[in-house]
């Protein structure tokens, strides 16, 4: 069976280091990979576009660099995309826009296997995780297993049950969401918001004392020493579209100002 990198890393308590994709293209994966410093790759599926050939071919690529992989889903298409991205090749889901205990047990059962062990509800398929052939295999079932599940704090609902959500056993990392919080409690964006802050600042707190993984989103590593402080050991930087973006948008402004003599 294919090792799951994420989860030696997080079993053997090693830090992680990955950042966001929202484009399929696999040469940004390749060129992610040859920096050599990454541990996975983080496709944002809740927000890019693609097809289930796309899930396929980034998990390749990936594999080509011993990356792992882990793809963001919709809340919406939980189901489809949770079991879809794990036969693809991603190594770990990640949840978004639970609430409770009891949407948090919806996902974990939806990406478990349909298997007296596990009691979930993904069954026999030929994907990749079948090594193209016919699934229902014990090596399946524990390729299927060996997912990490992780999950968005990311609503009030999920911050007021957070000691629950965390004391569930396959919740094996989670990630603070800051912007859609502070939408869900009417503060859009407004992350210096006191209820917006002390929210974080539990989420994190809670996690580490409860020996549950937080991961930190930051833009730079500049950002790092506030998270390394707290005890966060697990980070994911930046965002394709973001980074091209800055990047288009601070040259073409300098290029213009110094055509236009300024």
């Amino acid at each position: 069976m294919k090792q799951n990198i994420i989860r030696q890393k997080l079993k053997n308590g090693e830090p992680t280091l990955s950042t966001h994709i929202h484009s399929v293209w696999p040469a940004e994966i390749e060129a992610i990979g040859h920096t050599g410093f990454y541990d996975y790759v983080e496709f944002v599926a809740e927000y890019g576009p693609s097809d289930l050939h796309d899930l396929d071919n980034m998990c390749r690529t990936a594999e080509l660099f011993n990356m792992g992989s882990m793809i963001k889903i919709d809340q919406s298409l939980m189901p489809f995309l949770a079991q879809r991205g794990i036969g693809a090749g991603f190594e770990s889901v990640l949840f978004t826009d639970v609430r409770n205990i009891e949407e948090v047990r919806e996902c974990i059962t939806a990406a478990l296997p349909d298997h007296p062990d596990h009691r979930g509800t993904y069954g026999v398929a030929t994907r990749r995780n079948s090594y193209m052939g016919y699934g229902g295999t014990q090596e399946y079932v524990d390729s299927v297993a060996d997912t990490v599940l992780a999950f968005m704090i990311e609503k009030k609902g999920a911050v007021d049950n957070l000691e629950q959500i965390l004391s569930e056993e396959r919740v094996e990392m989670v990630q603070w969401g800051g912007a859609d919080f502070s939408m869900n409690i009417g503060q859009p964006r407004n992350m210096s918001h006191p209820d917006v802050v002390a929210a974080k600042k539990r989420t994190f707190e809670v996690a580490i004392s409860m020996g549950v993984p937080p991961r930190a989103e930051i833009e730079s590593a500049d950002e790092t020493k506030e998270y390394l402080d707290m005890g966060v050991r697990h980070f994911s930087v930046g965002t394709d579209i973001t980074i091209l973006h800055n990047y288009w948008k601070k040259e073409g402004e300098q290029i213009v100002r110094a055509i236009e003599g300024e």
